[in-house]
């Protein structure tokens, strides 16, 4: 059958992140995608303007729409910006056959402009985290989640991880894109207390808008493949990276541009 995975999440009109990039990143990896709009931005390379939420009641029947007729193998959740909308994406996931399910708790935009309201981030972490099979903040995100300071090193990475497992997560990947240092260390950690850290060169380059989009939808993708959870992040690590090393070779806009998720497939 055909590996179909849906992306629940904001809509970014500048094409770089939200929808738009779990769209290009399932097509890059031989999934079909469909979609589940929860958000509407007025967003480019320097920022996002406005954000429209979608009524809770329509998310609803978007998720029934796609649920009830695509035999769906994994769903990623990005943007989420209301408690709201959370409750009615939650109440959906527990009523629908949903494959794995890749939580990525966005709360602030490359820019830095905030997408999630301090009141959400608690219904998150209640009705989310403990339904999706794994979930994937970087820094930033993991310490607001654990109310504490953005981890310093791969130690304090480790007790954060821990910490978002008690919080009810079933599996981590804490990443450290936006620490420092030569290279870029991830953490995958399951309640079994399976650790894999995957470490990588940091890339210079501030094309980098979208990264948390398309390393969570690729991560859905080798999951709606029928990969098991640590292959499936293996190959999405593979693919971000290569995304990434290639956005430069793109031109978009005149801020953070975006990673380039055809990389593989446009002619140089």
């Amino acid at each position: 059958m055909t590996a179909i995975a849906v992306t629940i999440a904001g809509s970014d009109s500048g094409g770089g992140a939200g929808i738009q990039a779990d769209l290009k990143t399932f097509s890059a990896n031989g999934v079909f995608g469909a979609s589940v709009i929860a958000a509407l931005t007025a967003q480019n390379t320097l920022g996002v303007s406005a954000i429209h939420d979608v009524p809770p009641e329509f998310v609803r029947a978007q998720m029934t729409a796609v649920f009830s007729d695509l035999a769906v193998k994994a769903t990623k959740i990005g943007m989420l910006s209301r408690v709201d909308t959370i409750e009615v994406v939650a109440e959906g996931l527990r009523a629908h056959e949903t494959g794995p399910v890749v939580l990525d708790p966005v709360m602030v935009a490359a820019s830095g402009d905030p997408l999630l309201a301090d009141s959400a981030v608690d219904t998150l972490i209640a009705l989310l985290l403990p339904l999706a099979d794994i979930v994937t903040p970087n820094l930033h995100e993991a310490a607001r989640m654990l109310q504490g300071d953005v981890a310093a090193d791969e130690t304090q990475m480790q007790a954060q991880a821990e910490g978002l497992l008690g919080l009810g997560a079933n599996a981590v990947l804490l990443k450290g894109g936006h620490g420092s240092g030569a290279n870029s260390a991830d953490l995958l950690l399951d309640r079994n207390g399976n650790a894999v850290w995957l470490r990588s060169e940091r890339i210079k380059t501030d094309n980098t808008h979208g990264t948390g989009c398309t390393l969570s939808s690729a991560i859905a993708s080798g999951l709606a493949k029928g990969q098991g959870m640590e292959a499936a992040v293996r190959s999405a690590k593979s693919y971000i990276q290569a995304a990434i090393a290639a956005a430069d070779t793109l031109h978009i806009g005149s801020g953070h541009g975006p990673v380039h998720h055809f990389h593989a497939f446009w002619s140089k």
